[in-house]
């Protein structure tokens, strides 16, 4: 075992004042999601074997099996048959939008295209600091969208992330960007969203919000309130979309 991944597992299975036991499955987990944020492995890389995995850490390859079927059942890896184990990518065509959860009533599905409204520096509000975790008046960057289905106006994006993790980024270098914001950040600023908690609301449509939707002011719409998260559980984007759902539905699948 290297002396980091010694260094960590002597961490975690230190006493403390609650001691509580860590099955070994997860102390791996935790080294391989470590080696995932320090870039060891870029989105859509492979990771090396389990049999090398278990020489490098010391454990039994059934362990590592283990720890990476978790990392696999969190979309953080994905396996494929007969060529091993890949850091998952917002860049495939089938995770583009994996969190996009707004679908048509018949059952078509519409890959959406995007019309960026304006991008704006600001400082953190009391509410972005905290969803964000960063302190209150961090500079931060608004950017503003619509996200137009099968030609519909559907959905306008309000998207506030930390201006430190996405240096230099302007409405320029976003338009020139294809496919999902994701991907984008996620090629360009080496940041990638592997997981995501929304809340549901409804909301009156104001002014502006009735302009870019195309519907009268005060219509009924779906608020979506998201915090993406990267690696180490680190939120990193605040997004909120005002969905005009006319023939479209939030529909998410539990298991």
């Amino acid at each position: 075992m290297d002396s980091t991944a010694q260094t960590t597992l002597n961490a975690l299975n230190a006493p403390t004042q609650a001691p509580s036991f860590r099955p070994l499955y997860d102390q791996i987990k935790i080294l391989l999601t470590q080696s995932l944020i320090a870039g060891e492995w870029k989105p859509g890389e492979s990771i090396p074997s389990e049999t090398d995995l278990a020489a490098r850490f010391g454990v039994s390859q059934g362990t590592v099996r283990k720890a990476i079927d978790q990392l696999a059942a969190e979309n953080i890896l994905i396996r494929r048959q007969g060529k091993g184990t890949f850091v998952a990518t917002h860049t495939a065509p089938q995770h583009q939008y994996r969190f996009l959860r707004i679908f048509a009533n018949n059952g078509e599905k519409h890959h959406p295209t995007t019309r960026f409204i304006d991008l704006k520096k600001g400082k953190a509000s009391a509410v972005a600091a905290r969803l964000l975790d960063v302190k209150i008046g961090t500079p931060v960057i608004t950017l503003r969208r619509v996200l137009v289905f099968a030609g519909r106006p559907l959905i306008l994006d309000e998207v506030v992330v930390s201006a430190a993790r996405f240096p230099s980024l302007t409405l320029e270098l976003a338009e020139a960007s294809r496919g999902s914001l994701y991907s984008f950040f996620e090629t360009h600023y080496g940041v990638r969203m592997i997981r995501a908690e929304e809340r549901l609301s409804a909301v009156s449509a104001d002014v502006f919000a009735a302009e870019q939707l195309g519907v009268r002011e005060g219509a009924p719409l779906l608020a979506i309130d998201r915090i993406a998260f990267t690696y180490g559980d680190k939120p990193v984007e605040w997004r909120r979309g005002l969905v005009h759902t006319d023939g479209y539905a939030y529909f998410n699948e539990l298991a």
